[in-house]
């Protein structure tokens, strides 16, 4: 037969208490309906679960296992209860959260700091990668979420808004250019660059190099590389310039002269890509979690 959680924990209460008058005020019922719960649940079981008298109240032996058994069951409804409760709110479940490393200083690691600490329950994994490469893991199911850099539309990706920043350029200390506080990107347009495969992504590579490219050229790429701390120590050594988003350089290895960009508007945008059908609470509590 089905035991009613409902109904087990009104016969605990009533198993503590020993009276039913107590027993239905700490349950906040009626007396009358206290009793028809125990009787109903005496008829399903087939068997006494108290021994009453006009004075007292005792737990007959069938009761007693009722009484002992009930505790674990009772208390694992509640347990299961709590779980569905807290996956519901996003507070419980796992997380496998992508991201390029170009957002770091944007500070989606303390995001995950924050959001452990405030939901313990929740198990995040991170993977580092290219836009590119990370929005086909979420197209594909194999991330839940990920921070990416001027992203190409994919089917079945939904993309939010994160951050947008401008661009400046990073040349060589040794360069013509270095010792001037700002320089029109056009002014590079002649020197090699450095910069990421065009696998990388495509809007990325023409959002990045759309302050050089308004000035009608096309620049050189002689070295390519996969982070933009890669591509910085490029150009500390001398290699080429590049133009990267402001954030990127905010801690550049020694050999590097950050210049801004006076003629330009220029942007780049992060974004939050999810996939399109994917609702879950867990979600919006990440993104929401600043």
């Amino acid at each position: 037969m089905d035991l009613e959680i409902r109904v087990l924990r009104s016969f605990l209460v009533l198993a503590e208490e020993l009276h039913f008058g107590r027993a239905a005020a700490t349950l906040h019922v009626a007396q009358p309906a206290l009793s028809q719960q125990i009787k109903r649940l005496e008829a399903d079981l087939g068997v006494e679960l108290f021994a009453r008298t006009s004075r007292n109240v005792q737990l007959t032996v069938a009761g007693t296992v009722l009484h002992e058994r009930a505790r674990s069951l009772v208390a694992q409804s509640e347990r299961v209860a709590d779980e569905v409760m807290r996956v519901g709110r996003g507070e419980q479940g796992r997380l496998d959260v992508g991201f390029v490393s170009s957002a770091l200083p944007l500070g989606p690691v303390e995001r995950v700091q924050r959001f452990r600490a405030a939901f313990p329950g929740v198990h995040i994994e991170l993977f580092e990668g290219w836009t590119a490469h990370l929005l086909t893991k979420v197209a594909l199911g194999e991330l839940d979420l990920a921070i990416v850099r001027d992203p190409d539309p994919v089917d079945g990706v939904r993309l939010s808004p994160f951050r947008t920043e401008g661009f400046v350029a990073a040349v060589p200390l040794s360069h013509p250019l270095a010792k001037r506080g700002s320089i029109r990107a056009s002014e590079l347009a002649g020197d090699p660059f450095v910069f990421f495969p065009a696998e990388a992504g495509a809007l990325a590579t023409q959002r990045n190099l759309a302050p050089v490219l308004a000035g009608g050229r096309m620049p050189t790429i002689v070295q390519t590389g996969s982070t933009w701390m890669t591509l910085l120590h490029l150009v500390a050594a001398g290699i080429g310039v590049t133009v990267a988003p402001a954030s990127t350089v905010l801690a550049p290895p020694p050999g590097i002269a950050v210049l801004a960009l006076d003629d330009t508007e220029a942007f780049t945008a992060l974004a939050w890509a999810s996939r399109a059908d994917d609702h879950r609470p867990i979600l919006r509590a990440f993104i929401d979690a600043d």
